[in-house]
């Protein structure tokens, strides 16, 4: 048998003399159970966030697209005469679906956050408001702006466009946000396994100088500590996702944590993104562990 068949059959299947240089128990084993645990739980909420914005984006710009607001500025004694018209306008125009008026309670509804419940939208000139529901391929909004100039001068167009694609840049921030976090973990996870190995190599040099003595080679034994620190952030990161995800079914429904938070969480399919990760937490955890103990023994001999 080659030595490099030795040296992976001893990585997935354990050697009980290569393992007698890593310690079953201890700080570091505890450290690195702890680091691939805690690290786990955040990256599923950093995986929530990226999910969630994902959706919210793609929300904002499919209803934001499909609505437009046409607010018409007159005089009151004017007024009923410029909204009728422009109904009218809108009714015949290709790509509008619906288009109608919003009530002085939906208007109110609309300035409560700045102005309080108590605002008197009856007795103050305020622009009426038309809602234009968009289909097919939508209309032509400069074509619609040329026909409400000549026919309802006190009409502005709002197609919504200056308010889309602010609300759909930051929510691509928001996900890019989140992927940076799970890179940011993944880093942080393999620096502290890094450290725990480097320290139980260290607590173990006796033991490593005995095995030298009989012929182990470096990759023998640090097989043993890639092994070892392996399964124990798997381990570990199994325990997170769980606890995370516990904590993800535990998030306020939407009615009560408001539109903002609409949807965090996962949804459908993407609970598959928790499998992954304890399997990449072992992988970093194993590139770690084999370049910090490579590393190690080389300075030990």
């Amino acid at each position: 048998m080659s030595l490099q068949l030795r040296h992976s059959l001893s990585l997935m299947t354990g050697d009980k003399q290569a393992d007698r240089s890593v310690p079953p128990t201890g700080f570091t084993a505890w450290l690195t159970l702890f680091t691939a645990a805690a690290m786990a739980f955040l990256a599923v909420f950093a995986l929530a966030l990226s999910t969630a914005t994902d959706r919210l984006a793609d929300r904002w710009a499919a209803e934001l697209a499909r609505t437009s607001t046409l607010r018409i500025s007159a005089p009151e004694d004017q007024m009923a005469a410029q909204t009728a018209a422009a109904i009218r306008l809108l009714e015949t125009t290709p790509g509008v679906a619906e288009a109608r008026p919003l009530t002085d309670e939906e208007q109110r509804t609309l300035l409560e956050p700045w102005f309080g419940p108590d605002l008197p939208v009856e007795t103050l000139p305020i622009p009426r408001l038309i809602e234009i529901i968009e289909e097919g391929e939508g209309y032509d909004p400069t074509g619609l702006r040329a026909r409400l100039q000549a026919e309802v001068p006190g009409a502005v167009l709002d197609d919504h466009t200056r308010w889309r694609e602010p609300l759909v840049e930051a929510a691509n921030r928001l996900r890019l946000l989140g992927w940076v976090s799970i890179a940011l973990i993944a880093a942080s996870t393999g620096a502290m396994i890094t450290l725990a190995a480097q320290a139980a190599l260290s607590a173990n040099a006796q033991v490593i100088r005995v095995m030298r003595l009989v012929g182990a080679t470096d990759e023998y034994i640090a097989s043993a500590f890639v092994r070892r620190f392996t399964i124990r952030a798997f381990n570990g990161a199994f325990v997170g996702v769980v606890l995370g995800g516990i904590g993800i079914l535990f998030l306020p429904d939407t009615e009560v944590a408001g539109g903002f938070l609409t949807g965090l969480g996962f949804q459908g399919g993407e609970w598959i993104w928790l499998l992954l990760v304890p399997p990449l937490a072992a992988m970093v955890a194993f590139l770690a562990t084999w370049a910090a103990a490579l590393r190690n023994l080389r300075e030990q001999s």
